[in-house]
């Protein structure tokens, strides 16, 4: 989920740019059911905050199996230059 949000920081639409977007933290994930090889995973990622002067956005992550939420989380991304 982190990658996906990552992902999303690269999004004009949403205040991100082409900078290098680095996983810096994770908090309250919980893990709901197990995820078997075959299972298709979805995996969604809201922007909560972003702190473009500190270069840092938190986000919650949601991923799902047939409708059902297995996993979830919050995840702090910081800004970096190549």
């Amino acid at each position: 989920m982190a990658q996906v949000g990552g992902l999303v920081m690269l999004q004009p639409e949403v205040g991100g740019s082409r900078e290098n977007f680095f996983f810096a933290g994770v908090d309250k994930v919980r893990f709901r059911k197990p995820v078997i090889a075959g299972d298709t995973l979805v995996m969604r990622m809201n922007l909560v905050k972003l702190q473009k002067r500190f270069g840092i956005a938190k986000m919650e992550g949601k991923a799902y199996v047939g409708g059902e939420v297995v996993c979830e989380g919050e995840f702090l991304m910081a800004m970096g230059s190549s």
